[in-house]
């Protein structure tokens, strides 16, 4: 099972980017490679449970659905429901922890996923790059540009 584990430094208090990054339905107001999502079935975007249908700039169709979720600890957990890259058995988890040096946070994104051997070292790769790291420099980019 494929492990991948993002981190970065955020110049900006975990709750200004937890503010932004909370909403499960929000996507696309913050990663550069989403375009548009919606919320299935009428959900509130922070119920467990809740089932976001998002749109990638490729054109490609994403399903995933929020598995937990805390307001106090600044993270969410989620798991892939449709996606068209090779993979099963999906689980993430995005997490923000307050750095007491100064107004910043540290930010870890981290997933592991079942697919065939010879395809884990690149769809790991994608996922960390893509999405995780490609995330948080857009993050990293808004809070520079607000300060």
């Amino acid at each position: 099972m494929p492990t991948v584990t993002v981190s970065s430094v955020i110049d900006a208090p975990a709750s200004e980017v937890w503010a932004v990054i909370r909403d499960f339905n929000g996507l696309p107001d913050w990663h550069p490679r989403m375009v548009k999502s919606h919320i299935e079935d009428g959900l509130a975007p922070d119920q467990i449970g809740c089932v976001r249908n998002f749109e990638l700039v490729s054109g490609a169709q994403l399903r995933e659905k929020l598995l937990s979720f805390s307001e106090d600890e600044y993270y969410f957990s989620y798991t892939i429901l449709q996606t068209p890259a090779p993979i099963t058995n999906h689980k993430s988890t995005l997490r923000l922890f307050p750095v007491t040096d100064g107004n910043r946070c540290f930010a870890k994104w981290t997933a592991t996923f079942d697919c065939a051997p010879e395809k884990a070292e690149a769809e790991a790769a994608g996922m960390g790059k893509n999405v995780f790291q490609g995330g948080f420099d857009a993050l990293k980019e808004r809070f520079a540009s607000a300060s």
